[in-house]
């Protein structure tokens, strides 16, 4: 298969602390610039290499105009693609869609951690979108909308009710709005399918899973089965919605992921 290009930020660290590189993974609906916000300025200046990559059809990567195409496995082959130009293995640290991509990279290699942030359920996204459905049943209606990046009161109030913790300002996520973008249908599908997938190996490796305490897309109590797949450490951040690398408690969020890094 001809590779893809693929877009990366590369953010060198500001003093290195030789420690592996960390190789941040976006999930649905938005591309690199996520972790640019809070995550990489503060990972850069503890002393770690970081790079974030735009997974196929999103951001500056090539592939938009086919977005729909890419399943998670073609995710994955991006994924395996930034890690072979990378001078070392790195630390896999993932968001939501990203950890169902890490985790199929980690089938055919290795790493020396991984970080799954709000990760898809290991029964898959269905059960997630039967709740959504009957709690928020304008979602689905608006998500075409707001994945173009057009938001009115209504649906600033519904993102932050679904995506971040309740004392965030509708008005506050106006900040990100340029972040979203379409999710392909392929890979929609893939995490709708999650439980019924035969996973091919599960390696030995240090795995941190963490989630927000208000996070209404995966709960805490949806994602801990994760972390037993992986034999791993699991932490819930108080305060905090689904996004975790973006809402206002990520400071505690990255500390808390350093920290196990350090200790690793």
């Amino acid at each position: 298969m001809k590779p893809r290009q693929i877009h990366t930020l590369h953010r060198p660290a500001a003093k290195p602390n030789g420690q592996p590189p960390c190789l941040f993974v976006h999930g649905g609906y938005m591309d690199s610039r996520c972790w640019d916000v809070n995550f990489l300025p503060r990972f850069n200046a503890a002393g770690y290499d970081c790079v974030a990559l735009d997974l196929s059809g999103h951001g500056q990567s090539e592939g938009r105009e086919r977005l729909d195409r890419f399943g998670l496995d073609d995710y994955a082959d991006d994924v395996l693609q930034v890690m072979a130009k990378l001078p070392r293995p790195p630390v896999l640290i993932g968001h939501s869609m990203g950890c169902a991509v890490i985790e199929r990279v980690l089938e055919c290699q290795g790493a020396p951690a991984a970080v799954l942030l709000a990760p898809v359920p290991t029964s898959g996204t269905q059960g997630s979108i039967m709740s959504l459905a009957l709690k928020h049943p304008d979602f689905f209606a608006k998500i075409p909308a707001i994945s173009q990046g057009e938001m009115d009161e209504a649906s600033l109030l519904l993102m932050r009710d679904i995506y971040f913790s309740p004392d965030m300002p509708p008005e506050g996520l106006l900040q990100f709005a340029h972040l979203i973008q379409p999710e392909s249908a392929e890979a929609a599908a893939d995490m709708a399918g999650l439980g019924y997938r035969s996973y091919r190996s599960r390696p030995e490796l240090p795995v941190l899973v963490m989630g927000g305490q208000f996070d209404a897309v995966f709960p805490p109590s949806s994602i801990g089965f994760t972390a037993l797949r992986w034999n791993g450490d699991f932490k819930i951040i108080p305060h905090c919605g689904h996004m975790l690398m973006l809402d206002h408690p990520w400071p505690k969020a990255a500390a808390e992921i350093l920290q196990w890094l350090e200790e690793r």
